[in-house]
């Protein structure tokens, strides 16, 4: 094991390799209801490579927070929009590499009701979405930058066809 970094990631290192940093985030698919369906809350933000992204929100837990707090509080901060979590979307996991070390991150998703608030970036502590947008469900492949956050919305999908 090695040092624990002020976000609660784990920083290891092997083989005189980089280190790896553990990292964990909560956010998820909030609705609703449309014309057609039901939209979804996204942001846009810039990568560390400058290219412009649209992605689900998300954030780290902080202090105590279990995955469900932080994915509602996370979700109000990044869209300006309370949520009610319906249920469990699943993980998913990924690699990047920064200069200083590799970071392993695991992503817990969860589908929310929309339940108040109206769509703003003002709320964002971090400054790190540039923009927000309600986009139709069926919309959504097309415009989210990560196959794994597509499957995500995939499986929301799914929810809320067995659900109707």
């Amino acid at each position: 094991m090695g040092a624990r970094r002020a976000n609660g990631a784990a920083l290891t290192r092997s083989n005189g390799h980089l280190p790896t940093v553990e990292e964990v985030s909560a956010g998820g698919v909030v609705i609703t209801p449309a014309a057609r369906g039901f939209d979804v809350a996204i942001i846009a933000r810039y990568n560390r490579g400058g290219r412009l992204e649209w992605c689900l929100p998300k954030g780290h837990p902080e202090g105590a927070e279990t995955y469900e707090e932080a994915a509602v509080r996370e979700v109000e901060e990044e869209t300006g929009i309370a949520g009610s979590i319906l249920t469990d979307l699943g993980s998913i996991e990924y690699w990047f590499t920064v200069p200083s070390h590799r970071v392993h991150k695991t992503v817990h998703h969860f589908l929310l009701e929309a339940v108040g608030g109206e769509l703003t970036i003002e709320k964002d502590p971090d400054h790190e979405a540039v923009d927000v947008a309600w986009v139709n469900l069926e919309d959504l492949d097309r415009i989210l930058s990560f196959p794994n956050e597509r499957r995500i919305v995939a499986k929301a999908k799914q929810v809320i066809q067995d659900s109707v």
